[in-house]
């Protein structure tokens, strides 16, 4: 970590980062970091520490991948940290982290639309969740999502729109 860099970025997959196999004819899940990395050197932001690790469709997360992630959050010196999760089960992970961790920031998203395929969903989500961690005292856990970013129970998968809404 540089002095300078105070939000961490914990890439697990999805279909934010998800691409094209040639071979296979199938949307995949990498195991890197590329679309972060370029959305970040194209907006010139230099603040963040980006890790990767799981790289799943989260359909695919389990309580271990779960147990992995909230340890590696505790265990980091980082305050603000964005998670970049797969929409279908970010809400399952961010239950799980805000019973368990409470001295810090987290803020997950994603992108219901692959970076490979049009960059603008998981633009617009990372720099939301960007511009809330930085702004935001309070130690909790959010889901930024389509212009929104509320507690992780109030903010929720509408998989008949394809949408996030808001939950009263």
């Amino acid at each position: 970590m540089s002095k300078n860099k105070n939000i961490l970025i914990l890439n697990t997959g999805g279909t934010f980062n998800k691409t094209y196999n040639e071979i296979t004819g199938e949307l995949i899940v990498p195991c890197h970091n590329k679309a972060i990395n370029f959305i970040l050197k194209s907006s010139k932001i230099e603040y963040c520490d980006v890790v990767g690790f799981v790289f799943k469709d989260s359909l695919d997360i389990t309580k271990s991948d779960r147990i992995l992630i909230k340890n590696y959050i505790i265990k980091s010196h980082y305050e603000k940290i964005i998670i970049v999760h797969g929409t279908d089960t970010m809400d399952k992970t961010a239950k799980y982290l805000s019973k368990h961790i409470t001295n810090k920031r987290i803020i997950l998203t994603g992108s219901m639309v692959p970076h490979s395929i049009s960059s603008v969903e998981p633009t617009s989500n990372l720099m939301l969740a960007l511009g809330y961690i930085q702004s935001s005292k309070k130690f909790n856990t959010y889901i930024a999502m389509h212009g929104h970013v509320k507690r992780y129970n109030k903010l929720l998968k509408n998989r008949n729109r394809g949408v996030f809404e808001c939950q009263i």
